[in-house]
């Protein structure tokens, strides 16, 4: 098969996201009944025509590598997380205030990195929903819990974010990504001084309004329901750490090096560490419901809708999104990005619309070939720490530039939407990256990558 793709074969994939921006906006009602089948035509309008370049054996192959080896693993993922952090609900006398927000920010931020960013935005996006559900202006506050809590917080650790997974699984050392505490505290100090202004200024128009929480004997009942759920939480963060350390145990390679499985079609294999992840995130969802209370997925408002919608649209993104994927293996090494703050961009930009694992991956090889003789030593070669650290910071904090971005971006929508809180548009969104991330990105590069 032939290694570099026509560009034009990108098109379902931008189709699906031009979908995905405007259909909301203009068809909102007729949108929401027929996701599944606007995602199956741009999904064959992909798989149809590289079947006829390329062959049914070679498109199948295709689907099938991506839909078992990064779709399955992810949505699983995100179900289970999804699942334990519903049935565990946050009760007590608090009042969404700017400086609480900002204490619960900065704490979900640092969390991010102990449980992963989709642990901490399920754990936290209902509380801190229910804190300010007396409020009226609230947009700022789930948008910039996706800044740093769904994005920017999993920098310091490989449970915190794939990307930095994939870097542990190519010899970079599991605390190595603890040098990025220095950049993270940086900006998590420019960002949530931002965010206190902003939601000061929203808070004083709720109470002018006449606003103000339903709140008989402040801070005097604290409780959590659930806590139990804590366990399954565990259970889902070791399956991650044990996905990323398996396939190098030798009990889990062939002869040549190959991580074992089960053989589905030709090269495509479900390797037996990510179907041990999968049993275990399973099990602890099951595990979730079963001993958990009905009342406390009541009182957190559980519904399906939001992993149902994200399941929907993602499989037709990480379907569609093959051929760029694909043009960026072959074309990356050949960018001639050669300097930290090229990397922090071209990984960032890129990792804005598409999964920043593997474009993690693509650039953390192109670093190892430009022949560094000292710095980190990975499988893939010795990368400067300097280039590392502009490649991880890349493709984790620039994930929050878009809805689709990273995982837990497009649930916290979801959720928040289904909640009332008026979330920005897809474009809108993006327009929020661009005016408070963006310029923060732009310091990052002068301080850190020049």
């Amino acid at each position: 098969m032939e290694t570099i793709i026509p560009a034009w074969l990108c098109i379902p994939f931008a189709g699906l996201l031009l979908c995905i921006a405007v259909m909301p906006l203009v068809k909102a009602t007729w949108w929401e009944k027929n996701q599944p089948l606007v995602v199956a035509m741009w999904s064959l309008l992909f798989v149809i025509p590289y079947a006829v370049k390329y062959g049914v054996g070679d498109s199948v192959e295709t689907v099938l590598e991506c839909v078992l080896n990064d779709y399955l693993t992810f949505i699983i993922l995100l179900f289970g997380l999804f699942c334990v952090a519903g049935n565990i609900t946050l009760e007590g006398d608090f009042a969404g205030s700017p400086r609480l927000n900002v204490a619960v920010l900065a704490f979900g931020t640092l969390l991010s990195s102990c449980i992963g960013t989709t642990g901490a935005s399920m754990l936290l996006v209902r509380p801190v929903l229910k804190m300010n559900a007396w409020r009226r202006n609230k947009r700022q506050l789930m948008v910039f819990f996706i800044f740093m809590v769904s994005n920017m917080g999993g920098c310091l650790t490989p449970i915190g974010d794939p990307p930095l997974l994939m870097g542990f699984m190519r010899g970079v050392p599991f605390f190595w990504s603890l040098h990025l505490l220095p950049i993270l505290l940086f900006n998590m100090v420019i960002i949530l001084s931002i965010f206190y202004f902003m939601d000061r200024r929203a808070y004083r128009k709720d109470i002018a309004r006449g606003l103000k929480p339903d709140i008989s004997k402040p801070g005097t009942d604290f409780r959590i329901s659930g806590l139990h759920n804590v366990i399954f939480l565990v259970m889902i963060v070791a399956a991650v750490i044990l996905s990323g350390t398996l396939p190098n145990m030798p009990m889990f390679q062939d002869a040549s090096g190959n991580v074992r499985g089960l053989h589905i079609f030709r090269e495509v294999t479900l390797t037996y560490p990510a179907i041990i992840e999968i049993v275990i995130i399973l099990l602890a969802a099951y595990l979730s419901f079963k001993t958990t209370d009905e009342s406390i997925r009541t009182k957190n408002h559980f519904t399906w809708g939001a992993i149902q919608e994200v399941a929907v649209l993602f499989v037709g993104i990480f379907i569609t999104m093959q051929p760029a994927l694909m043009l960026l293996k072959s074309y990356g090494p050949n960018l001639g990005i050669t300097k930290p703050f090229q990397m922090f961009w071209a990984t960032g930009a890129l990792s804005s619309f598409l999964d920043n694992t593997p474009t993690y991956l693509v650039f953390l090889t192109t670093a190892g070939t430009l022949g560094f003789t000292k710095g980190m030593v990975t499988s893939v070669g010795t990368i400067s720490v300097k280039m590392l650290t502009a490649i991880s910071c890349g493709a984790v904090f620039m994930g929050a530039n878009t809805y689709i971005g990273n995982a837990p971006n497009f649930m916290v929508k979801s959720i928040s939407d289904e909640n009332g809180v008026r979330m920005p548009s897809f474009f809108g969104y993006i327009i929020w990256s661009l005016l408070f991330l963006v310029p923060v990105f732009i310091i990052d590069m002068l301080v850190f990558f020049i």
